[in-house]
């Protein structure tokens, strides 16, 4: 049997170590009554402001395709609202509402408190090392 090298297990590690921390905040996000995938569009706005519905998708890898649906759902919630470019009539703004902030309001710091609860078994400087890590590992990732 061939041992498998040193980047193959941290490429497994990575991998499980993401999809438990994935799946444990996923759950709790849940719970609230949207999925994942609403809630990184509600979160991006809230913490970006306005987005082009166009640029979505590459801030929170979702798929072009997927975004009108999400952004459909949100919209029925209350939660976002479309705003037309009064300049360039190509592009469509998403926009969070007054609601879509009182409810992110209401779940992002028991969210943020779940990660931060994940994340305190390393210390600052581990966590400041794993960062520039995976940064660095992304960055030598060739592009699409």
């Amino acid at each position: 049997m061939v041992e498998p090298s040193q980047s193959l297990k941290l490429f497994v590690v990575m991998s499980k170590a993401y999809r438990a921390i994935n799946d444990y905040t996923n759950k709790f996000i849940q719970k609230e009554g949207i999925n994942p995938t609403e809630f990184a569009v509600l979160e991006l706005l809230y913490h970006k402001g306005e987005q082009p519905l166009q640029h979505i998708g590459d801030k929170i890898l979702l798929a072009s395709g997927s975004i009108t649906y999400v952004v459909d759902k949100l919209e029925k919630k209350g939660f976002l609202r479309r705003v037309a470019c009064p300049t360039d009539r190509r592009v469509t703004y998403a926009q969070i509402t007054e609601d879509g902030t009182e409810f992110l309001e209401g779940i992002f710091p028991a969210h943020q408190e779940r990660i931060e609860e994940i994340m305190n078994v390393l210390s600052n400087e581990e966590k400041a090392i794993a960062i520039e890590c995976m940064k660095k590992i992304g960055k030598a990732t060739p592009a699409k």
